[in-house]
């Protein structure tokens, strides 16, 4: 099984990061086991949609805008989708990452509490990821990732199992879905913070670094659903331990971990940092490599991973990041307009995912059964509702 394990992790990696668990804290605390089923349910679709993506990633042996440059035929809608691409996945990545980077930054602080040292942390996060992306090829990078989502993994499921929850109250809080008043922007923000546009180009360009055969299609169904399935294993153990905690109200995960501190000591802290430390670490990997994939495909780029273009566009999200958090900069307008752009880029690629995956030209014996076509129409409309909530909330609509 082990083996079979590839691209799939990077996916899980990067999408339980600190904002899947700083939101999935805050779910547990606020509302308890109530909304478990919403993280199911964003998991489920997670599954679908980056299956769909690593199916095309193998077909075609190229990268997702690869295939839309390819299938899109008219070149005024070829450069407005092209450039909505761009611009959402360029930006906003190099947005979120100085969240990714800063909390791995806060999980460092709780390991290393020297005052002297916390204002270089966010250089030094930034030099270690920079080191790893610049030396490593995919294979290292795959091994890298399986290890440091099998540690936050291993943490965070702990943590769940220290605070004793209720098995009944998580089992009912799963299957059956009732939304208590208030939680709906709470609910869009758990699917938000899983089901990431980005992650779709990421895999789509990893697999074809590790299957080059449309024999290797099982693997590549196996490897997603594995890994989002640990991912989401590990985002239920966090939503867990929020609900289960005596705590009242937390700004962050670490505030989670202090309310823990007197039942279990120190090593709540501890556990939960060195969680968040891996989870930051891997989602401003996969952030600036997503970045650097989808740069490549539109312009054309032909070098790979290797390419020192490639490694100018991960470099520059990397340096975003670091920069907004070492001087101090009001990130508030920044993540806003990431969140929008992430709100139109939603929609926009699961309608294009759709169509691609449903293109015989493109992926001929194996493209979407009608079964798998109905699941993909209700994640788009979820999308669009999604999408829509969260640029009504951005612009102050909400």
């Amino acid at each position: 099984m082990f083996k079979k394990i590839g691209p799939g992790v990077l996916v899980a990696a990067a999408f339980v990061g600190p904002g899947t668990i700083a939101m999935c804290t805050l779910a547990g605390v606020r509302f308890g086991y109530a909304l478990i089923w919403a993280l199911l349910v964003s998991i489920l679709a997670t599954i679908a949609l980056q299956g769909m993506a690593g199916r095309i990633g193998v077909v075609t042996q190229t990268g997702l805008v690869d295939v839309v440059r390819g299938e899109l035929k008219n070149p005024w809608v070829k450069k407005l989708v092209i450039a909505v691409v761009l611009g959402a996945i360029l930006i906003g990545n190099a947005a979120y990452e100085a969240g990714n980077i800063g909390g791995a930054t806060l999980g460092l602080e709780q390991l290393f509490p020297q005052q002297q040292l916390m204002p270089f942390y966010p250089l030094l996060v930034g030099l270690f990821i920079f080191v790893l992306l610049w030396f490593s090829n995919y294979k290292i990078l795959e091994r890298i990732f399986v290890g440091l989502v099998a540690l936050m993994g291993v943490c965070f499921v702990i943590c769940a199992l220290l605070t004793q929850p209720s098995i009944s109250d998580i089992v009912q809080g799963m299957f059956v879905p009732r939304p208590p008043e208030g939680s709906l922007l709470t609910v869009i923000a758990l699917v938000g913070t899983t089901v990431v546009p980005y992650n779709l180009f990421l895999h789509a360009s990893l697999v074809k670094e590790k299957w080059k055969s449309d024999n290797d299609l099982k693997a590549v169904k196996w490897d997603t659903a594995i890994s989002i399935g640990l991912g989401g294993l590990v985002s239920l153990a966090i939503l867990v331990t929020a609900s289960a905690a005596p705590i009242d109200d937390v700004n962050n995960v670490l505030d989670m971990a202090k309310g823990l501190e007197p039942l279990f000591g120190k090593m709540a802290i501890y556990l939960m940092a060195v969680g968040l430390l891996a989870a930051g670490i891997t989602s401003a990997i996969t952030a600036a490599l997503a970045a650097a994939f989808v740069v490549s495909s539109c312009f054309g780029w032909s070098g790979g991973m290797r390419d020192r273009r490639f490694k100018m566009v991960w470099g520059f999200v990397l340096f975003c990041g670091v920069f907004f958090l070492s001087f101090d900069i009001q990130l508030i307008q920044v993540i806003q307009f990431a969140q929008m752009a992430n709100g139109i880029l939603l929609p926009i690629m699961a309608i294009l995912l759709l169509w691609i995956v449903n293109r015989k030209s493109v992926m001929g014996p194996y493209k979407n059964t009608w079964i798998q076509n109905i699941i993909g129409i209700a994640i788009v409309g979820f999308s669009i509702f999604l999408g829509a909530k969260s640029i009504f909330k951005v612009i102050g609509w909400l």
